[in-house]
């Protein structure tokens, strides 16, 4: 018998459409995936019971995969993970931590280091009473062509960070999937600033492009369930990889039943 691929579970808010969030969630769950991961996906009512929604909402949800080109479907024969789906697509915020995972999963990531760092005056408001925390810097690369397209610097709480494995930061996962998935934090949620700039030193040389040229700067401030803050990241984005859309929907048009 053909293996099957098993997707992550999740936690659905019922206050956010509920396609909408299995589809972050399968998504998370194919670009995260390890190398040897079966390509073939469960019919769509194991699917769905595995998500806990109808058949109606879980076929929703894998059409928008679909029309994104990470799955195909056969009749007869199923439904598979393309081989070559495409990794870099628009950040979609509609309030799914699951958004997050999926932008960043399934790129080659590099830990270019960690260790304690001082709290940036610019930062110290999210990290009260605290001169340190701990950095974590990683550099992600295109599958395909090795090019590199951001690098990312995470700063954790100390208590937080003592619980991370860095091997886990090996293994292409984004910092979200770490703290949620490994570490056991309740994230309660995420908020989002993009804004344009000019590639410093830094970025310009681990980016490979020319200095002062323009950049997409990504910072996200993670919740735990108790409202403090968890992880401050700073993402640069090379301009030509990425594109940042925002969707606001009438979630009373989306109160879907399973």
């Amino acid at each position: 018998m053909t293996p099957l691929f098993t997707p992550d579970s999740v936690e659905l808010n019922r206050k956010l459409p509920l396609w909408y969030q299995v589809s972050q969630s399968l998504r998370a769950s194919i670009l995260g995936r390890p190398p040897q991961a079966p390509d073939r996906l469960p019919p769509e009512d194991r699917l769905a019971e595995h998500y806990g929604v109808s058949v109606l909402t879980m076929r929703q949800a894998l059409k928008e995969l679909e029309t994104e080109g990470l799955i195909s479907r056969h009749r007869r024969r199923g439904t598979f993970i393309e081989p070559e789906a495409r990794r870099a697509r628009p950040v979609r915020l509609l309030g799914s931590v699951d958004t997050i995972v999926a932008q960043q999963s399934g790129e080659p990531t590099t830990l270019l280091g960690h260790g304690p760092e001082p709290v940036p005056a610019e930062l110290a408001e999210y990290f009260p009473g605290q001169q340190e925390a701990m950095a974590y810097r990683r550099l992600r690369c295109e599958r395909e062509s090795g090019e590199p397209t951001n690098w990312a610097c995470n700063l954790i709480r100390r208590d937080v960070a003592n619980h991370i494995d860095p091997a886990d930061l090996r293994r292409d996962w984004p910092m979200t999937k770490v703290l949620r998935d490994a570490v056991g934090v309740r994230i309660s949620r995420i908020t989002d600033t993009v804004e344009a700039r000019l590639a410093d030193p830094e970025t310009a040389r681990l980016l490979r492009v020319p200095l002062l040229s323009p950049i997409l700067h990504y910072t996200g401030v993670t919740y735990d369930a108790e409202g403090r803050v968890v992880d401050v990241v700073r993402i640069h984005y090379r301009g030509d990889r990425f594109a940042f859309s925002v969707t606001l929907e009438n979630l009373a048009d989306h109160d879907e039943r399973a």
